[in-house]
């Protein structure tokens, strides 16, 4: 037997980042989003499904995208209105012109305009946030 065939054979799961935030490599389209969101470790899964449908069913024809291991959500290949990402105990919603959403969400940024609301383990996925991801895909998307 070679040392080629005695390696381990190498795990097909995604990496998991600082924070439990799934190393996924970039890609435009539904694909690599749905492989960030099935990599998300614990209840963030499920979150990660509901933000998705909720985006989808708010914005039905929106654009995603993953770059640097998150998933982005915009108009285009190159104008995004949102993203988020896993941290320890809570998913980080970031809206680039969050500074434009009334009322807006609560967590500053250094960018500034940006805006982010994180999300912990019980919060609810609710009407104020669906009002955000609408105002947000109207208003002009961010480069990244």
């Amino acid at each position: 037997m070679s040392a080629k065939d005695t390696k381990t054979p190498r795990s097909t799961e995604p990496k998991l980042l600082s924070g439990g935030n799934p190393q996924i490599p970039k890609g435009e389209g539904d694909e690599p989003v749905q492989a960030y969101i099935a990599a998300m470790p614990g209840w963030k899964r499920g979150l990660g499904e509901k933000l998705d449908r909720l985006i989808v069913d708010t914005v039905p024809d929106v654009h995603k995208a993953v770059k640097w291991n998150q998933p982005f959500y915009g108009d285009g290949p190159d104008s995004w209105f949102l993203t988020f990402r896993c941290f320890t105990k809570y998913v980080k919603v970031t809206f680039f012109r969050g500074t434009s959403l009334d009322p807006q969400p609560p967590g500053a940024s250094k960018h500034p305009e940006q805006r982010h609301l994180d999300l912990h383990e019980d919060d609810p996925v609710d009407e104020q946030l669906t009002s955000w991801i609408r105002q947000a895909s109207q208003l002009p998307g961010e480069k990244h």
